[in-house]
């Protein structure tokens, strides 16, 4: 039976973009909030102002994210057609660069030879899109796939705050939305390293220690713009 394992880097596409997402959710949506109700704005206009950063948010980082990773898309298409050009053109002076290549990793020049003989014999193209460009179907380019996971998340992320707003009492709502947000954070911080299999203790301190400097700058704003009389 043919052993498939399970790798981390298989899910760097949409978990690189749903993380983006959730993050930038919560502490945009909560910097929002936290500065407008250190104005002195109602508890109706603070929640207002929050929903309002969570559907331009949301379709700001579907538009940024399919943008982007569009324009990636692009580059690595744009690579490949060449590849494919210069194999149909020249194909002996690429499967020699495919052989140079192994020998410069540490095979034999007959065995790196025969590797990229059999390789390209298989999938030319396939092969030199790996191995010379570094592209492979794990980690190529989705435009959609990112566009989708970065505005759910961030939808998922700023919805906390809100329904913090919804819950608290409007007299501490700047010290409620810090905390409760700074907590968010700390989880998705958690919850984004046990998926990604990396230390879980450092993903949390570094999103929090970010998080809490943009929810303090934008309180000390909120704070200067005083909107009561």
């Amino acid at each position: 039976m043919r052993h498939i394992e399970q790798h981390h880097t298989q899910r760097i596409g949409w978990l690189r973009a749903a993380v983006l997402g959730a993050n930038d959710g919560i502490i945009s949506t909560s910097s929002l909030v936290v500065g407008v109700a250190a104005a002195h704005a109602s508890a109706h206009n603070v929640l207002v102002a929050g929903v309002a950063g969570l559907v331009a948010g949301a379709m700001s980082m579907a538009t940024g994210e399919y943008v982007s990773v569009s324009s990636q898309a692009d580059s690595e298409q744009a690579d490949l057609d060449r590849e494919q050009e210069e194999l149909r053109t020249d194909p002996q002076a690429e499967q020699q660069e495919m052989a140079d290549l192994y020998v410069g990793r540490g095979l034999a020049p007959a065995l790196a030879a025969q590797v990229a003989q059999q390789l390209m014999a298989h999938d030319a193209l396939g092969t030199h899109a790996r191995e010379e460009l570094g592209i492979s179907e794990t980690i190529a380019a989705k435009p959609i796939q990112a566009a989708l996971a970065s505005a759910a998340s961030f939808t998922v992320g700023a919805a906390l705050p809100l329904a913090t707003i919804l819950l608290a009492p409007p007299a501490g709502l700047v010290w409620t939305v810090s905390a409760t947000a700074l907590l968010f954070l700390a989880v998705l911080g958690v919850l984004a390293a046990y998926v990604g299999g990396s230390g879980m203790l450092r993903a949390a301190v570094r999103v929090t220690f970010w998080g809490a400097l943009a929810l303090g700058l934008t309180a000390v704003v909120g704070h200067f713009f005083n909107v009561t009389p």
